[in-house]
């Protein structure tokens, strides 16, 4: 790799590292249902701007409107919403630990229906994610009873699940499709449709969000986190083999667990730590000489705020 490439992957995963803890600051900030919905809104607007600079198709085909609304409730709803909801509960740097299960998850469902052969060394790996999440989840385990906390990390699992899923649909529907264009429509349909939904449960309080100081986090985490991350990660994997590129930024997680540790004063236990170093080797095993078949990563992962 070269040092313009090298570069980007640092960026990217700072960014993306980064993420989770302004995410979860702005939680407190905003109402998270008009949050995570105006933060798509303008990351979709985002990639429209850059997708029409490039002289790109912007509008879908007539048949494609219905696997566009699938994919969308899927990504946003089943991932975004229910990211949302769940890091009010869990720390940030824990959130990105339990949602990067997903290449573990993938593994499974790529057996069951994509027919990718699930071979011993995925089920290796599988079993280092389940080590970790066990490592994660011991100290609730040890009395269980159901509390918000517990629940928003099983929720973040789930997210994690749905993040594999939605990749898998991805797989099987969009395989040849320009990727840009595609997460524009997720983005914008699936904003909307959140929108909607929290207008009817959350009220609007114009203090906030003419806050030019709220305004500036929000705009950074649409505009850098979610939109401009993506153009950049897209540049990445157009540079580098896909495994490489995949691999390269499972860094991610370990930085939000860092990043939450410096700079948000969340705990480091001595059980999130072990949980997060399974995890990260049960993704690698899960990856590891997968270049060809693992292109479904490539996909899922500009997905991944």
């Amino acid at each position: 790799m070269n040092i313009r490439v090298v570069s980007a992957i640092t960026v990217l995963c700072l960014v993306w590292g980064s993420l989770w803890g302004l995410i979860k600051f702005s939680l407190h900030i905003f109402p998270p249902f008009q949050f995570i919905s105006v933060r798509l809104i303008i990351a979709a607007l985002t990639l429209l701007i850059v997708q029409r600079l490039l002289n790109r198709s912007i509008l879908p085909e007539k048949g494609d409107w219905g696997k566009l609304l699938i994919s969308s409730l899927m990504l946003c709803v089943g991932f975004y919403a229910t990211q949302t909801f769940a890091m009010q509960f869990v720390d940030s740097g824990l959130s990105a630990v339990l949602v990067f299960t997903m290449p573990i998850f993938i593994g499974v469902l790529a057996h069951y229906i994509l027919k990718e052969r699930l071979n011993a060394q995925k089920i290796v790996g599988l079993f280092f994610g389940v080590l970790g999440l066990v490592s994660i989840l011991w100290t609730q385990l040890h009395d269980i009873h159901m509390n918000l906390t517990l629940l928003g990390e099983l929720g973040l699992i789930f997210v994690g699940f749905m993040w594999a899923a939605t990749t898998i649909y991805i797989k099987k529907n969009f395989a040849t499709y320009d990727k840009v264009k595609l997460t524009i429509w997720q983005m914008l349909i699936g904003g909307i449709i959140i929108l909607f939904g929290a207008l009817l449960v959350e009220p609007i309080d114009l203090h906030i969000w003419m806050n030019p100081w709220n305004d500036s986090i929000l705009f950074y985490v649409s505009i850098i986190g979610t939109g401009a991350a993506f153009a950049l990660w897209n540049w990445i994997v157009t540079q580098v083999d896909t495994f490489v590129a995949s691999i390269s930024i499972m860094s991610i997680p370990i930085l939000s667990l860092f990043f939450g540790y410096v700079f948000w004063d969340e705990p480091l236990t001595l059980n999130i730590m072990i949980g997060a170093v399974f995890i990260c080797i049960g993704i690698i095993l899960s990856s590891f000489k997968l270049k060809t078949k693992q292109k479904v990563q490539t996909i899922s992962l500009d997905h991944q705020h």
